[in-house]
């Protein structure tokens, strides 16, 4: 038996009744259908593949950017005092 979510069991007159349904919705062009369903399947699998080596080269590349900031040369202090610039030129009003 099968369980699917809020169905429940799915016991083999209901497997019949739905492939009955099925046959007569569809007809002879149940193998096409099959077969849009599969390649469809195939893509959703390929992009969710895509998807989940984008989020691992992602956080491969995450992990390492602390070794590279630990590498990376510290900045200098400034060790000359601040100094305040004034202005010279009269304002005109």
């Amino acid at each position: 038996m099968t369980t699917l979510g809020l169905l429940g069991s799915l016991g083999p007159l209901e497997i019949g009744a739905i492939l009955l349904v099925g046959i007569l919705l569809f007809g002879k062009r149940l193998p096409e259908v099959g077969r849009g369903l599969g390649k469809s399947i195939v893509e959703f699998k390929k992009g969710l593949k895509d998807v989940t080596d984008e989020i691992d080269e992602a956080s491969s590349q995450a992990k390492s950017l602390p070794k590279e900031a630990e590498a990376a040369p510290k900045p200098i202090a400034d060790s000359q005092p601040e100094t305040t610039v004034s202005r010279s030129d009269p304002v005109s009003s």
